[in-house]
Protein backbone atom coordinates (compact mmCIF):
# COMPACT_ATOMS: atom_id res chain seq x y z
CA UNK A 1 0.00 0.00 0.00
CA UNK A 2 1.24 3.34 -1.20
CA UNK A 3 1.67 5.77 1.97
CA UNK A 4 -0.19 9.42 1.90
CA UNK A 5 -1.00 12.07 3.81
CA UNK A 6 -4.53 12.84 5.63
CA UNK A 7 -5.74 16.74 5.39
CA UNK A 8 -9.12 17.67 6.89
CA UNK A 9 -10.23 21.18 4.92
CA UNK A 10 -11.81 23.19 7.11
CA UNK A 11 -13.46 25.57 4.68
CA UNK A 12 -13.76 25.76 0.92
CA UNK A 13 -10.85 27.93 0.32
CA UNK A 14 -8.73 25.88 2.76
CA UNK A 15 -9.54 22.54 0.02
CA UNK A 16 -8.78 24.50 -2.98
CA UNK A 17 -5.64 25.58 -1.74
CA UNK A 18 -4.97 22.22 -0.60
CA UNK A 19 -6.14 20.51 -3.52
CA UNK A 20 -3.52 22.89 -5.77
CA UNK A 21 -0.74 21.18 -4.14
CA UNK A 22 1.24 18.25 -6.04
CA UNK A 23 -0.53 15.13 -5.82
CA UNK A 24 -3.29 15.94 -3.82
CA UNK A 25 -6.63 14.25 -4.64
CA UNK A 26 -9.56 15.90 -3.18
CA UNK A 27 -12.12 13.05 -1.40
CA UNK A 28 -15.82 12.74 -0.13
CA UNK A 29 -18.07 9.95 -0.45
CA UNK A 30 -14.74 8.02 -1.70
CA UNK A 31 -16.74 5.23 -4.32
CA UNK A 32 -14.54 6.13 -7.00
CA UNK A 33 -11.21 7.20 -5.44
CA UNK A 34 -11.04 4.06 -3.50
CA UNK A 35 -11.66 1.66 -6.48
CA UNK A 36 -9.00 4.10 -8.38
CA UNK A 37 -6.45 3.35 -5.25
CA UNK A 38 -6.90 0.20 -5.53
CA UNK A 39 -6.49 -0.76 -9.31
CA UNK A 40 -3.06 1.22 -8.99
CA UNK A 41 -4.59 4.42 -10.85
CA UNK A 42 -4.82 6.85 -8.23
CA UNK A 43 -1.81 7.25 -6.22
CA UNK A 44 -2.66 10.28 -4.07
CA UNK A 45 0.21 11.80 -2.18
CA UNK A 46 -2.69 13.69 -0.39
CA UNK A 47 -6.35 13.69 0.44
CA UNK A 48 -7.97 16.53 0.98
CA UNK A 49 -11.74 15.54 2.99
CA UNK A 50 -13.87 17.84 2.07
CA UNK A 51 -16.85 15.70 3.70
CA UNK A 52 -17.82 17.55 6.44
CA UNK A 53 -17.74 21.34 4.14
CA UNK A 54 -20.60 22.98 6.02
CA UNK A 55 -23.08 24.61 2.68
CA UNK A 56 -22.67 22.48 -0.18
CA UNK A 57 -25.00 19.37 0.81
CA UNK A 58 -28.15 21.54 -0.08
CA UNK A 59 -31.35 21.36 -2.75
CA UNK A 60 -32.45 24.07 -3.40
CA UNK A 61 -35.41 25.18 -5.79
CA UNK A 62 -36.94 28.59 -7.15
CA UNK A 63 -38.77 29.74 -10.35
CA UNK A 64 -35.50 29.68 -12.21
CA UNK A 65 -34.28 26.24 -11.59
CA UNK A 66 -32.51 24.42 -9.07
CA UNK A 67 -29.20 24.63 -7.26
CA UNK A 68 -27.42 21.50 -6.12
CA UNK A 69 -24.66 21.01 -3.74
CA UNK A 70 -21.72 19.50 -4.72
CA UNK A 71 -21.75 17.38 -1.44
CA UNK A 72 -25.58 16.25 -1.74
CA UNK A 73 -26.08 12.80 -1.96
CA UNK A 74 -26.84 10.92 -5.09
CA UNK A 75 -29.70 9.27 -2.88
CA UNK A 76 -30.97 12.36 -1.74
CA UNK A 77 -31.08 14.54 -4.96
CA UNK A 78 -32.74 11.30 -6.71
CA UNK A 79 -35.40 11.06 -3.63
CA UNK A 80 -35.99 14.81 -3.42
CA UNK A 81 -39.66 16.06 -4.41
CA UNK A 82 -38.39 18.63 -6.33
CA UNK A 83 -36.05 17.35 -8.54
CA UNK A 84 -38.51 14.48 -9.03
CA UNK A 85 -41.59 16.98 -10.51
CA UNK A 86 -39.66 19.20 -12.02
CA UNK A 87 -36.28 17.34 -13.70
CA UNK A 88 -37.65 13.81 -13.50
CA UNK A 89 -34.66 12.83 -16.20
CA UNK A 90 -32.10 13.28 -13.02
CA UNK A 91 -33.92 11.62 -11.07
CA UNK A 92 -34.45 8.84 -13.30
CA UNK A 93 -30.40 8.95 -13.95
CA UNK A 94 -29.50 9.16 -10.34
CA UNK A 95 -31.62 6.15 -8.67
CA UNK A 96 -30.70 3.97 -11.81
CA UNK A 97 -27.06 4.77 -11.75
CA UNK A 98 -25.58 2.53 -9.34
CA UNK A 99 -26.25 0.50 -6.06
CA UNK A 100 -28.34 2.09 -3.63
CA UNK A 101 -25.28 1.45 -1.15
CA UNK A 102 -22.79 3.44 -3.62
CA UNK A 103 -25.55 5.88 -4.15
CA UNK A 104 -26.16 6.55 -0.41
CA UNK A 105 -22.35 7.86 -0.45
CA UNK A 106 -21.64 9.23 -3.39
CA UNK A 107 -21.62 13.22 -3.92
CA UNK A 108 -23.01 14.95 -6.79
CA UNK A 109 -19.28 16.49 -7.60
CA UNK A 110 -17.68 13.71 -7.08
CA UNK A 111 -20.32 11.77 -9.77
CA UNK A 112 -19.09 14.17 -12.48
CA UNK A 113 -15.77 13.75 -11.29
CA UNK A 114 -16.12 10.10 -11.99
CA UNK A 115 -13.07 8.53 -14.24
CA UNK A 116 -14.02 5.87 -17.25
CA UNK A 117 -14.19 2.30 -16.78
CA UNK A 118 -11.90 1.11 -19.66
CA UNK A 119 -10.95 -2.33 -18.28
CA UNK A 120 -7.03 -1.09 -19.75
CA UNK A 121 -7.44 2.11 -18.21
CA UNK A 122 -8.06 0.23 -15.05
CA UNK A 123 -5.14 -2.57 -15.53
CA UNK A 124 -2.21 -0.80 -15.84
CA UNK A 125 -0.25 -3.88 -14.07
CA UNK A 126 -1.65 -5.95 -17.40
CA UNK A 127 -1.94 -2.84 -19.82
CA UNK A 128 0.83 -0.38 -19.17
CA UNK A 129 -0.36 1.56 -22.77
CA UNK A 130 -3.21 4.09 -21.94
CA UNK A 131 -3.24 7.78 -22.85
CA UNK A 132 -5.18 8.64 -19.67
CA UNK A 133 -2.58 7.11 -17.69
CA UNK A 134 0.68 7.98 -19.71
CA UNK A 135 0.09 10.61 -22.06
CA UNK A 136 1.90 9.11 -24.91
CA UNK A 137 2.00 5.81 -24.07
CA UNK A 138 -0.99 4.22 -26.69
CA UNK A 139 -4.20 3.26 -26.42
CA UNK A 140 -4.33 -0.58 -25.47
CA UNK A 141 -8.14 -0.47 -26.12
CA UNK A 142 -7.86 -0.15 -30.18
CA UNK A 143 -7.50 -3.46 -31.48
CA UNK A 144 -8.52 -4.92 -28.23
CA UNK A 145 -11.45 -6.35 -26.83
CA UNK A 146 -14.21 -3.15 -27.67
CA UNK A 147 -18.14 -3.88 -26.59
CA UNK A 148 -17.65 -1.39 -24.27
CA UNK A 149 -15.92 1.41 -25.85
CA UNK A 150 -17.26 4.60 -27.09
CA UNK A 151 -18.38 5.02 -30.87
CA UNK A 152 -18.70 8.93 -30.79
CA UNK A 153 -15.86 11.68 -29.96
CA UNK A 154 -13.20 9.01 -30.24
CA UNK A 155 -9.61 9.45 -31.38
CA UNK A 156 -6.41 8.04 -32.40
CA UNK A 157 -5.83 8.43 -28.93
CA UNK A 158 -8.48 7.12 -26.98
CA UNK A 159 -11.44 5.23 -27.28
CA UNK A 160 -12.77 5.22 -23.79
CA UNK A 161 -16.53 5.73 -23.17
CA UNK A 162 -17.98 8.03 -20.30
CA UNK A 163 -20.08 5.60 -17.63
CA UNK A 164 -21.91 8.32 -16.11
CA UNK A 165 -25.94 8.82 -16.32
CA UNK A 166 -26.33 11.82 -13.70
CA UNK A 167 -24.11 14.28 -16.40
CA UNK A 168 -26.56 13.31 -19.75
CA UNK A 169 -29.68 14.64 -17.99
CA UNK A 170 -27.48 17.42 -17.03
CA UNK A 171 -26.15 18.07 -20.63
CA UNK A 172 -29.20 17.97 -22.35
CA UNK A 173 -31.08 20.64 -20.05
CA UNK A 174 -27.96 22.79 -20.43
CA UNK A 175 -26.48 22.33 -16.81
CA UNK A 176 -23.82 24.69 -15.31
CA UNK A 177 -21.20 23.57 -13.01
CA UNK A 178 -19.59 26.03 -10.59
CA UNK A 179 -16.39 25.97 -9.36
CA UNK A 180 -15.88 28.40 -7.13
CA UNK A 181 -14.81 31.86 -8.89
CA UNK A 182 -16.57 30.77 -12.21
CA UNK A 183 -18.97 29.02 -14.33
CA UNK A 184 -18.81 26.02 -16.70
CA UNK A 185 -21.27 25.16 -19.07
CA UNK A 186 -21.55 21.41 -18.16
CA UNK A 187 -21.09 20.50 -21.93
CA UNK A 188 -18.05 22.35 -22.08
CA UNK A 189 -16.79 20.53 -18.63
CA UNK A 190 -16.51 17.40 -19.83
CA UNK A 191 -13.53 17.27 -22.84
CA UNK A 192 -13.10 15.30 -25.64
CA UNK A 193 -10.21 13.03 -25.89
CA UNK A 194 -8.38 14.61 -28.81
CA UNK A 195 -5.01 14.38 -28.24
CA UNK A 196 -5.15 14.94 -24.86
CA UNK A 197 -7.13 11.76 -23.11
CA UNK A 198 -5.30 12.41 -19.47
CA UNK A 199 -7.81 15.88 -19.64
CA UNK A 200 -11.09 15.11 -18.60
CA UNK A 201 -12.67 17.69 -17.68
CA UNK A 202 -12.16 21.67 -17.83
CA UNK A 203 -11.24 22.35 -14.31
CA UNK A 204 -8.38 23.90 -13.14
CA UNK A 205 -5.78 22.99 -9.64
CA UNK A 206 -6.79 24.50 -6.93
CA UNK A 207 -10.76 24.50 -8.22
CA UNK A 208 -13.62 22.49 -6.96
CA UNK A 209 -17.16 21.84 -7.92
CA UNK A 210 -19.32 23.81 -5.37
CA UNK A 211 -22.64 23.19 -6.96
CA UNK A 212 -24.33 22.21 -10.00
CA UNK A 213 -27.30 24.58 -11.39
CA UNK A 214 -29.90 23.42 -13.93
CA UNK A 215 -32.41 25.77 -15.25
CA UNK A 216 -36.00 25.35 -15.00
CA UNK A 217 -37.39 24.57 -18.08
CA UNK A 218 -41.05 22.99 -19.58
CA UNK A 219 -38.84 20.47 -21.34
CA UNK A 220 -37.24 19.46 -18.44
CA UNK A 221 -40.53 19.44 -16.19
CA UNK A 222 -41.54 16.55 -19.63
CA UNK A 223 -38.70 13.99 -19.18
CA UNK A 224 -36.84 10.75 -18.62
CA UNK A 225 -34.03 8.79 -18.82
CA UNK A 226 -33.76 5.82 -20.32
CA UNK A 227 -31.09 3.18 -19.77
CA UNK A 228 -30.43 0.21 -21.54
CA UNK A 229 -27.72 -2.19 -20.02
CA UNK A 230 -27.02 -6.00 -20.23
CA UNK A 231 -28.16 -7.25 -16.76
CA UNK A 232 -31.47 -4.37 -14.77
CA UNK A 233 -29.42 -3.96 -11.83
CA UNK A 234 -25.79 -1.79 -11.48
CA UNK A 235 -24.50 -1.67 -14.73
CA UNK A 236 -22.93 0.59 -16.43
CA UNK A 237 -24.71 1.70 -20.07
CA UNK A 238 -25.18 0.25 -22.74
CA UNK A 239 -26.76 3.13 -24.45
CA UNK A 240 -28.68 5.22 -22.49
CA UNK A 241 -30.93 8.78 -23.65
CA UNK A 242 -32.14 11.36 -21.44
CA UNK A 243 -34.97 13.50 -23.45
CA UNK A 244 -37.20 16.21 -22.56
CA UNK A 245 -40.20 17.77 -24.67
CA UNK A 246 -41.83 21.27 -24.70
CA UNK A 247 -45.11 21.34 -27.27
CA UNK A 248 -46.47 24.00 -28.95
CA UNK A 249 -50.54 25.03 -27.49
CA UNK A 250 -51.99 22.74 -29.78
CA UNK A 251 -50.43 19.69 -27.99
CA UNK A 252 -48.72 18.09 -30.93
CA UNK A 253 -46.02 20.45 -32.80
CA UNK A 254 -42.68 20.12 -30.31
CA UNK A 255 -41.72 23.14 -29.40
CA UNK A 256 -38.37 22.42 -28.22
CA UNK A 257 -36.42 18.71 -27.98
CA UNK A 258 -33.55 18.16 -25.36
CA UNK A 259 -31.92 14.61 -26.56
CA UNK A 260 -28.40 13.92 -24.87
CA UNK A 261 -26.94 9.97 -24.99
CA UNK A 262 -24.86 7.88 -22.57
CA UNK A 263 -22.70 4.64 -23.13
CA UNK A 264 -21.87 5.76 -26.68
CA UNK A 265 -19.44 8.65 -26.36
CA UNK A 266 -16.04 10.13 -24.52
CA UNK A 267 -18.06 12.39 -23.05
CA UNK A 268 -21.87 13.17 -22.36
CA UNK A 269 -23.35 13.38 -26.10
CA UNK A 270 -26.13 16.26 -26.82
CA UNK A 271 -28.10 15.03 -29.83
CA UNK A 272 -28.16 18.51 -31.63
CA UNK A 273 -28.92 17.29 -34.89
CA UNK A 274 -32.12 14.72 -33.70
CA UNK A 275 -33.39 17.93 -31.46
CA UNK A 276 -33.32 20.25 -34.97
CA UNK A 277 -34.99 17.71 -36.97
CA UNK A 278 -37.67 16.79 -35.07
CA UNK A 279 -38.58 20.56 -33.57
CA UNK A 280 -41.50 22.18 -35.19
CA UNK A 281 -42.57 18.31 -36.37
CA UNK A 282 -45.44 16.50 -34.89
CA UNK A 283 -44.22 13.14 -33.51
CA UNK A 284 -45.05 10.62 -35.88
CA UNK A 285 -43.21 6.87 -35.12
CA UNK A 286 -41.61 6.79 -38.80
CA UNK A 287 -40.39 10.22 -38.58
CA UNK A 288 -39.23 10.03 -35.01
CA UNK A 289 -37.26 7.36 -36.06
CA UNK A 290 -35.66 8.42 -38.95
CA UNK A 291 -34.50 11.41 -36.83
CA UNK A 292 -32.87 9.20 -34.22
CA UNK A 293 -30.14 7.67 -36.85
CA UNK A 294 -29.04 11.45 -36.35
CA UNK A 295 -27.44 10.41 -33.08
CA UNK A 296 -25.07 8.72 -34.73
CA UNK A 297 -23.80 10.92 -37.08
CA UNK A 298 -20.17 10.75 -37.35
CA UNK A 299 -19.83 7.21 -34.89
CA UNK A 300 -16.78 4.97 -35.50
CA UNK A 301 -16.84 1.58 -34.18
CA UNK A 302 -14.30 -0.39 -32.89
CA UNK A 303 -15.54 -4.20 -34.24
CA UNK A 304 -17.31 -5.80 -30.97
CA UNK A 305 -19.25 -1.88 -30.17
CA UNK A 306 -20.56 -2.17 -33.69
CA UNK A 307 -24.03 -2.83 -32.12
CA UNK A 308 -24.10 0.53 -30.71
CA UNK A 309 -24.78 2.04 -33.86
CA UNK A 310 -28.27 0.38 -33.84
CA UNK A 311 -28.87 0.54 -30.56
CA UNK A 312 -28.26 3.87 -29.46
CA UNK A 313 -30.68 5.00 -32.21
CA UNK A 314 -33.51 2.75 -31.05
CA UNK A 315 -33.30 4.17 -27.44
CA UNK A 316 -33.33 7.72 -29.10
CA UNK A 317 -36.37 6.97 -30.63
CA UNK A 318 -38.26 4.62 -27.58
CA UNK A 319 -37.32 7.39 -25.10
CA UNK A 320 -38.97 10.65 -27.42
CA UNK A 321 -41.91 8.42 -28.22
CA UNK A 322 -42.60 7.53 -24.72
CA UNK A 323 -42.58 11.09 -24.04
CA UNK A 324 -44.50 11.62 -27.31
CA UNK A 325 -47.18 9.70 -25.50
CA UNK A 326 -47.84 11.57 -22.43
CA UNK A 327 -49.21 15.09 -24.50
Amino acid sequence: MRDFSYLRAGSVDAARQAAALPGAMLFAGGTTLIDLAKCGVAEPETLVDITHLKGLNGIELDESGATIGALAKMSHVADHDGIKSRFPAVSEALWQAASAQIRNMATIGGNLMQRTRCPYFRDPANFPACNKREPGSGCSAIGGVTRGHAVLGTSEACIAMYPGDLAVALVAFDAIVHLGDRQVPVDDFFLLPGTTPNKEHAIEPGEMITAIEIPGSASARRSTYLKVRDRQSYEFAAASAAVGIEFEADGRTVGDLRVALGGVATKPWRARAVEDALKGKVLEPDAVRAASLLAIEGAVDHGANHYKLELAPRVVARAILKMGETA
